[in-house]
This record gives C-alpha cells, structure tokens and sequence, in this order.
C-alpha cells in the first residue's frame, strides 16, 4: 500500500505506456512499438464501426498516421486512439501468426 498526501492507494503506481513508432499494414491492420519494448500488431478493424473512425475506413487515409506525445494520431490530430487500447488488444510480434 502507497500513501500520497495522506491518500492511502492499493497499487504502486505504473508509468503510462506510450506509443514509440507506428507503422499501418495492409487490411487495417497496425504494429506498434510501444514504450516498454513490447511490439505488438493490432487489428484496427475492431474500431472502424463507430462514428468517430469512419474516415479511417479508407485505407489511404489511415496509413497517413504519426506519434505526437506517445499517441496515435490521424487527420491532422483530428482522430487519435488511446495507446493503453491498442497495448490491450494487441497481439503480442511473436504471437503473430
């Protein structure tokens, strides 16, 4: 148990994963690197139903992505997607059939 500023917390606390670099694939697929070292593919196509990566349907537009601040970022900073999501559902490089 860790105490801060009399708060007592039940788990030590983790440092936020980042996104490193980031690379589309063919069929919406990402591999990421993340910052604890673990490399990870993920299956972007997961997400395409909802409204808020519709424009990521189209496959020009979503191999245009970059890292700003450990993020995933498309459309000018427009659409991102939460590394610790990714970290989630990603499968583990040497998992990767």
């Amino acid at each position: 148990m860790k105490s801060l500023n009399e708060i007592a917390y039940a788990e030590n606390e983790r440092e936020m994963i980042k996104v490193v670099d980031v690379c589309a694939l063919p069929d919406h697929m990402l591999h990421v690197k993340f910052s604890d070292g673990e490399i990870k593919e993920v299956n972007f196509k997961i997400y395409l139903e909802g409204s808020a990566f519709a424009p990521l349907k189209d496959e020009e537009v979503f191999k245009w992505l970059y890292v700003e601040r450990g993020i995933p970022m498309w459309c000018d900073g427009t659409i991102d997607i939460a590394p610790e999501r990714l970290y989630e559902d990603g499968i583990p490089i040497d998992n990767v059939e």
